[in-house]
């Protein structure tokens, strides 16, 4: 059962962050109209980061108690972030450059 009940915890952190996080990073890519086909790379950034989040943070306050819990090792932490950050910024010279 707890491992259901945090399937559903993983489910709503990834919804309700990841769309909030989105509903402000669309906001400002509307603000340039070439952004509009590379978007999608920056949602991708988005779940970088919240993957980040959870394996670091949010799986240690969770319902599931099982061994494998453990953090990122803290090269791969930098990588999977870095990674994101740069999915994030990746559309603005993907327009500027014209793609």
């Amino acid at each position: 059962m707890r491992v259901i009940l945090e399937l559903l915890r993983i489910i709503f952190i990834f919804i309700l962050l990841g769309g909030f996080t989105w509903e402000v990073l669309n906001s400002i890519y509307s603000a340039y109209e070439g952004i509009v086909t590379y978007k999608w790379i920056g949602a991708i950034g988005i779940y970088l980061t919240l993957f980040v989040l959870y394996r670091n943070i949010f799986q240690f306050s969770g319902w599931y108690q099982g061994k494998g819990r453990k953090k990122l090792p803290l090269n791969m932490t930098f990588v999977i972030l870095c990674a994101s950050i740069l999915c994030i910024l990746l559309p603005f010279p993907m327009e500027w450059l014209g793609g």
